[in-house]
C-alpha cells in the first residue's frame, strides 16, 4: 500500500516549487490532492500534470490572505471529500533587507503571507481534524529560524515565528490526535532562487557557490528533497513525531562547513 493511500491533503502555495513538487509526491502515494496558488495559470497547469500522471487532483486559484477565498476554499474540500487529512502550509514569500531598508509595505506583505495566511487557513481546517480526531499539519518554516542570515529581517522572523506556532499549536491540539510539525529547508533549488540568481549578481554562478558554502552538502536542495520530507510527516509513519522542526538543509544548522 502507497504510504498516503486515499489521504485528503490541502497544500497551499503549489502552483510551483517546493509546492508544486510535495503534490505530485503525495498523488504518487496514493493521495488526494487539493492544491492552492495565488497564481491560477501555474496551479492549473501543475495539477493538470498531476492528472495525466494518474493523480487524483484539484485546483482552486486561492489567495491564502484573503479570509473568506480560503474559507470558501476549505468547504469545497470537506463537502468534495468529507474530510482533511493533511495540510501543508508552504505558500510563502522572501524578502531582502536589513530592517532599516525594508519598506513598511513589503514587511506587512511578507508578514501576511508567511505568517498570518497560516493562521487563517488553519482557523479554517482544524476545527474539521478535530471533529474528526486526527491529522497533521505541516507548517513551512525555514533553517534560517535557527540562525542568522544577511539582509533577511523580515523573512527570518516570520520563519521563526512559525516554528514557535507549530509548538505552541502542539500542545494545544495533541488532545484532538492533531499533529503539528514544521518543515526547515535550507537553500532549495527553487525557480524562486534561479531568478533571484539570475536577477541580482552579476555573475549568477559564483553567486552559487557563495550559497553552496553555508552547508556541508556539495549541492544545493532540490524541491524534491524537501517534498520527501513531507510525505513523511504527512504519513502514519511519523504518528510518534510532534511539535517538532524537521531540517533539511544540506548541513546549514547541523554542521559548520568553516
Amino acid at each position: 500500500m502507497r504510504r498516503l493511500e486515499n489521504k485528503v491533503c490541502m497544500i497551499t502555495g503549489a502552483g510551483k516549487g517546493i509546492g508544486a513538487a510535495t503534490a505530485q509526491k503525495f498523488t504518487d502515494e496514493g493521495a488526494i490532492v487539493e492544491i492552492c496558488d495565488v497564481d491560477g495559470e501555474v496551479g492549473l497547469s501543475t495539477c493538470k500534470s498531476m492528472k495525466a500522471a494518474g493523480g487524483r487532483a484539484y485546483f482552486t486559484e486561492v489567495d491564502v490572505t484573503n479570509e473568506e477565498r480560503v474559507k470558501s476554499w476549505v468547504d469545497a474540500v470537506v463537502a468534495r471529500h468529507g474530510r482533511i487529512d493533511v495540510l501543508f502550509n508552504n505558500a510563502g514569500i522572501s524578502a531582502v533587507g536589513r530592517i532599516d531598508e525594508i519598506d513598511r509595505k513589503l514587511w506587512d506583505r511578507v508578514v501576511a503571507v508567511n505568517l498570518t495566511a497560516v493562521y487563517l487557513v488553519c482557523k479554517n481546517v482544524l476545527p474539521v481534524m478535530m471533529k474528526q480526531r486526527s491529522g497533521s499539519v505541516i507548517n513551512m518554516s525555514s533553517s534560517v529560524a535557527e540562525i542568522g542570515l544577511l539582509r533577511r529581517a523580515a523573512y527570518t522572523a516570520t520563519k521563526g515565528a512559525l516554528l514557535s506556532m507549530t509548538r505552541s499549536m502542539q500542545v494545544d491540539y495533541a488532545p484532538y490526535e492533531i499533529r503539528v510539525n514544521a518543515l526547515l529547508p535550507g537553500t532549495i533549488l527553487t525557480p524562486f532562487v534561479e531568478d533571484y540568481l539570475r536577477t541580482s549578481y552579476e555573475d549568477p554562478a559564483s553567486a552559487m557557490e557563495q550559497l553552496k558554502k553555508r552547508q556541508l552538502a556539495p549541492s544545493l536542495g532540490t524541491p524534491e528533497d524537501v517534498a520527501w520530507a513531507a510525505v513523511y510527516l504527512a504519513s502514519d509513519e511519523s504518528r510518534y513525531v510532534m511539535g517538532s522542526g524537521l531540517v533539511v538543509d544540506g548541513g546549514t544548522v547541523g554542521g559548520k562547513p568553516y
